[in-house]
């Protein structure tokens, strides 16, 4: 009986020993971030990345695995084996795949995600630590038109519902530790905004001056305000060719929308002027066109006040 409880006991020591997870410890050191494209949903990240551990089948410098990754290159890389730890430190470039919030367009702020897995052991082997000492972004490079607001390290468990061709599995399930690192950054809009729009205003305010031309020159009027139409829908497309496709309703398909409205609204507005003026009613006609142009005025103002300051807010 003794034999047998003295058995027992050994046997279960020995499978908790075998499915003990392995600790690795994981730092990164980004050095500089770049090639950001919003059309094609990707960045380009330079950092350095060390790991510490003590199982040498691990292999981090083969079975290294950056899922968001387009391509990895390695341009450095060091193993130190002596006191009974591995120490590996690589220089990588990726390029990432990332999706784009694009809603507050060009008042955004954006999410670069990289995360770091090993692609030979599971969780059941394998878990992540951080390692927090010291920065872990260089605050010398400069990202060109964005402000970095902080930079967040975590580690965890990432399951898939799989098992990779694995028949020793009961259930199509596995788990991966890994090791996560979001960077969130803000656009500078200022610049960028008036870039952008500045072509759309510039057509509205066309369209708007056509309440000061006196109504018996009616065609000049309907043709500066329809070719503010198309300029307007011409910046839009100029816009959008250089934004991700959204299903959602984005800044920039707001303040183009409000612009058309309201320079249907001076349409609208020079053809009751025309029908005041085939009347005889000039003086009608001129108080209409005053009064129409400080309350369209105004109205556009506080429409695009009060969406811009909700994009900046939000």
């Amino acid at each position: 009986m003794l034999l047998l409880i003295f058995s027992v006991c050994f046997f279960s020591m020995s499978l908790a020993q075998q499915t003990k997870s392995d600790t690795v410890k994981v730092g990164i050191y980004i050095t500089s971030i770049h090639n950001i494209d919003f059309k094609q949903k990707e960045y380009t990240i330079n950092f350095w990345l060390w790991l510490k551990y003590k199982n040498k089948d691990f292999d981090f410098s083969q079975n290294l695995e950056i899922p968001q990754a387009k391509s990895v290159e390695k341009s450095f890389s060091v193993t130190d084996s002596s006191n009974n730890r591995i120490f590996l430190e690589m220089k990588l470039q990726c390029v990432m795949k990332d999706s784009w919030r694009i809603s507050n367009f060009p008042f955004d702020r954006q999410n670069l995600r990289l995360s770091i897995e090993n692609s030979q052991y599971d969780s059941r082997f394998l878990v992540f630590v951080a390692d927090t000492v010291g920065q872990n972004y260089d605050s010398r490079f400069t990202l060109n038109g964005w402000t970095i607001d902080s930079c967040i390290l975590r580690t965890g468990i990432r399951p898939y519902e799989t098992a990779f061709g694995d028949e020793s599995l009961p259930t199509p399930h596995t788990e991966y530790g890994n090791f996560r690192v979001r960077l969130v950054i803000t656009r500078d809009a200022l610049g960028l905004f008036w870039k952008m729009f500045l072509g759309m205003y510039i057509a509205f305010f066309i369209a708007y001056i056509c309440f000061y031309i006196h109504a018996d020159s009616i065609d000049s009027r309907f043709v500066l305000s329809v070719g503010s139409l198309f300029a307007v829908v011409g910046n839009k497309y100029i816009i959008d060719s250089a934004l991700p496709e959204s299903s959602s309703f984005t800044l920039v398909d707001t303040l183009h929308g409000v612009t058309l409205f309201f320079i249907f609204f001076v349409i609208t507005s020079t053809a009751y002027s025309l029908k005041l003026v085939k009347q005889n009613k000039i003086k009608q006609a001129n108080r209409f066109d005053l009064v129409a142009a400080q309350a369209l005025l105004i109205l556009y103002l506080l429409a695009n006040i009060y969406f811009i300051s909700k994009a900046r807010s939000g």
